[in-house]
């Protein structure tokens, strides 16, 4: 590696500053990827939860495709491509009848399409209201984006319809305190998120008035369009419990209250835990929400939300509830494997395993091994190490290494092994 600089008063590495640096790229590269090694394309395991989506603009400009990790290395490498980080619900594109003549190298009978996949902006290689490209080539410093859970789409922190960058949830460190976002656009079809008590929030610099004030504008909004999924819009509302039950009172300025609200939060939690059916464990008999405190009403304002760890949990789940996330095309809420968190967490538990099994290979071709080999293998570690110091040792520390230094240490290896033989 040449480090060679023109500016020299330019930050050098250490080495182990340098192998720091390698182990965190290479745990993001997993966490992204999912722990997905690139070798097999992912077709026949359907519409995945989740997965690691790649756009080629080359071979389907119009941004209407997507394929997996492996095909847009084996397939399309040396196109241009868009890394969309992870999408749901989606089945690799690679080589369907999107792309012409051009067949997928891994697996080359697909169907003609894949009716369940949605796109969205991101496909063409643009992001947030803005639809600008990331990296923009006109912007100098790159603002960091936020990814909206619902329509999967990304955010600069500046057009996410907030006065001030400061309501969004973070400690003292700048590092973010919410486990999920929604846009400004998504939460007016998720309005019902805001009839839950106010420990789904994200507890920090997020606005008061889009948290306190949950507990008294109990509202949802009716037909209302919103991105479901990965980029399909939908339209719809939410009624838990039946229309007479309804309770609504109109102020001046439109603002709906509605009945018992105070009484939600001391109930939610409770009911969560002993309204289960008894047919299904994970379906609630009766709404946590009450039956009589929901009505609907247009909300004037929608805002981004901020949600809390493990706000997933709190959702209710009963029958009402769960035929309103099915309208919404949002049923993937209730299921904690959609959570990027969760799809992270599997990636970690992907690199340990294969790095414990690449420590026990290593192991077991060593153990596996004659004692001359295994003596011809510590010495040529020990030559080396020697090299290395000497090297260091007739040089300035303030020099950098250079790729012809490496090549120069690998040549005197090689001399010595000549001399000695």
């Amino acid at each position: 590696m040449d480090n060679t600089f023109e500016d020299e008063n330019e930050q050098t590495l250490t080495m182990d500053e340098y192998l720091n640096k390698l182990e965190a790229e290479e745990l993001e590269a997993d966490l992204i990827l999912g722990g997905d090694e690139g070798k097999e394309c992912t077709y026949n395991a359907g519409y995945m939860k989740r997965q690691a989506i790649f756009s080629c603009l080359t071979c389907t400009p119009d941004g209407n495709a997507g394929v997996c990790t492996a095909c847009s290395l084996s397939c399309h490498d040396g196109h241009q491509i868009v890394e969309l980080w992870t999408k749901r619900n989606f089945r690799c594109d690679c080589g369907n009848s999107k792309f012409g003549e051009l067949f997928c190298k891994l697996l080359p009978l697909k169907d003609v399409e894949n009716e369940k996949n949605s796109y969205n902006q991101n496909f063409k290689g643009s992001y947030c209201t803005c639809s600008r490209p990331y990296p923009d080539p006109e912007v100098e410093e790159q603002e960091e984006m936020i990814q909206c859970i619902i329509c999967e789409d990304w955010f600069h922190e500046e057009h996410l319809g907030l006065q001030s960058s400061n309501e969004i949830p973070r400690d003292e460190e700048g590092e973010p305190l919410y486990e999920d976002f929604i846009c400004k656009t998504c939460s007016a079809n998720c309005s019902f998120l805001t009839l839950y008590p106010q420990t789904i929030w994200a507890v920090g610099a997020q606005s008061s008035d889009s948290t306190a004030n949950t507990s008294k504008d109990k509202t949802v909004l009716e037909d209302s369009p919103s991105a479901c999924g990965s980029g399909k819009l939908e339209n719809g509302a939410c009624s838990h419990g039946s229309e007479k039950d309804n309770t609504m009172v109109s102020d001046d300025n439109g603002v709906v209250s509605v009945a018992k609200a105070s009484a939600i939060g001391e109930t939610s939690e409770k009911n969560i835990n002993s309204n289960q059916s008894t047919k299904d464990a994970n379906v609630q008999a009766t709404c946590v929400l009450g039956a009589d405190v929901v009505s609907l009403s247009p909300v004037r304002e929608s805002k981004p939300l901020f949600l809390a760890k493990n706000w997933r949990d709190t959702l209710c789940k009963c029958d009402k509830c769960l035929d309103m996330y099915n309208q919404k095309c949002m049923s993937y809420l209730l299921d904690k494997e959609d959570s990027i968190a969760e799809y992270e967490e599997m990636a970690k538990g992907k690199r340990e395993q294969k790095l414990e099994q690449q420590e026990g290979a290593e192991l077991s071709f060593l153990n596996n091994l004659g004692h001359i080999e295994k003596m011809e293998i510590l010495t040529g570690i020990a030559d080396f190490e020697e090299e290395f110091r000497t090297f260091l040792g007739s040089r300035d520390s303030s020099q950098t290494i250079t790729s012809s230094d490496v090549r120069q240490i690998f040549d005197n290896l090689k001399k010595k092994r000549r001399r000695m033989e």
